[in-house]
């Protein structure tokens, strides 16, 4: 294992251009808020103490909110003026089920949960950006700050919308972003159109017949059906989807058994898998059913495909893109276009097929082995907070003045 400070180097502060508005005061409190809530992280659905906090912050700050929507959910409302326009600003708040390794003097305090994909640090930007528009008198209409649960696979958007989200909170706009490691510290990718992937969990039971492992011929080996499975299913996205096209399908679990001397009755297969077209995920579908059925034909086994569809691809909307552009120059920070989408999924594209909006990436600085986003090694930096709080507000008041 390296060093605590080695492992730690690639999220030392990367110089950024100058940004807006946030103070040194600010900064520190924001990082307190985010270091306190990396220490303290909490799984898809079991968000309590973390919207409790959330709270507690936001009444400091003198904003109403409302809580307990579509789970831990909170919505925080500010209105200034007398305009009639409303946009929804959002971050995630869930971790992961994964063992932290960074060493940090803050890190989790929670066996086997971490922050490893950053939503402690969306929550304490979104604070920050509260913070801006709470005490900033150079903007009119309604701006809502939406605290989501359950983004890690859980439908915390869409139990949030279910619950009556725009209807009782009608936003003409929304925007979010996401950390992004290996993208320069403090700088914002936009993109035109297509962003994060359209994301399934793929659950398969092989069913077989358990016996001694001296004597195979009396069984129907579950293990051996599942091994050729897997290569098969590989073959999918490299001999089934046009190259010219973008798919993945990884399946990243095996259960099955429990002695050395026993062949089992069953084992079951998890995994995702991900696209940006839904023409490529029909072809996906139908050859995962096909290559199950194969196999239950070959190894007199039975194979059952469950598969759950997620949210859909994350598209930005053109005008949208274009809001969060002109903040992310308004806030002096670098601006990328040239990025591809990514396979990874994003649950705010529920939010993007009710309402137009645009989701971009803020740099999180150079990417390390290990740190990279569900990595043990991860950590969230401190050192974007100005940047992510002050394009968060800067896109809230440039939606607003552009209705």
């Amino acid at each position: 294992m390296r060093e605590a400070d080695n492992r730690l180097e690639w999220r030392q502060p990367t110089p950024l251009r100058e940004s807006r508005a946030l103070t040194p005061e600010l900064h520190q409190k924001l990082t307190a808020w985010r270091q306190h809530l990396h220490a303290h992280p909490e799984l898809s659905l079991q968000e309590k103490a973390t919207a409790a906090f959330v709270q507690e912050k936001l009444t400091e700050l003198g904003i109403p909110f409302e809580a307990g929507i579509g789970g831990h959910g909170v919505v925080a409302t500010l209105t200034r003026g007398s305009a009639h326009a409303r946009v929804g600003l959002r971050a995630d708040m869930d971790a992961l089920p994964i063992t932290e390794d960074t060493g940090l003097a803050y890190a989790s305090k929670t066996p086997g949960v971490m922050h490893a994909c950053g939503h402690d640090g969306h929550t304490a930007s979104l604070l920050g950006a509260a913070a801006l528009l709470a005490t900033d008198t150079d903007w009119s209409g309604t701006v809502d700050f939406i605290f989501q649960p359950a983004e890690e696979g859980f439908g915390g958007s869409r139990a949030m919308v279910a619950a009556g989200l725009f209807e009782r909170f009608p936003m003409d706009r929304v925007f979010g972003f996401h950390n992004w490691p290996g993208l320069d510290a403090g700088a914002i990718a936009v993109h035109d159109g297509v962003v994060m992937a359209s994301g399934g969990r793929v659950t398969i039971t092989i069913e077989g017949h358990a016996g001694h492992a001296g004597m195979p011929h009396l069984t129907r080996d579950p293990v051996m059906a599942a091994g050729h499975l897997i290569v098969a299913l590989q073959s999918i996205v490299s001999r089934s989807v046009d190259p010219l096209d973008t798919a993945v399908l990884s399946l990243c679990t095996i259960e099955g058994g429990t002695a050395p001397n026993q062949i089992a009755g069953k084992v079951v297969i998890r995994g995702t898998l991900r696209h940006h077209r839904n023409d490529v995920k029909d072809i996906l579908l139908a050859r995962i059913a096909d290559i199950c059925a194969g196999i239950a034909t070959s190894f007199d086994v039975k194979v059952t495909p469950d598969i759950v569809m997620g949210v859909g691809v994350t598209i930005n909307t053109p005008e949208e893109a274009d809001l969060a552009r002109m903040a992310a120059d308004k806030v002096h920070a670098q601006v990328r276009r040239d990025l591809a989408p990514s396979m990874a999924g994003e649950d705010f594209a529920f939010y993007l097929q009710k309402r137009p909006g645009a989701f971009v990436w803020i740099g999180n600085g150079p990417l390390r082995d290990g740190a990279e986003l569900h990595g043990p090694r991860y950590d969230f930096n401190d050192a974007i907070l100005p940047v992510a709080s002050s394009w968060m507000a800067e896109v809230a008041k440039t939606a607003l003045s552009a209705n």
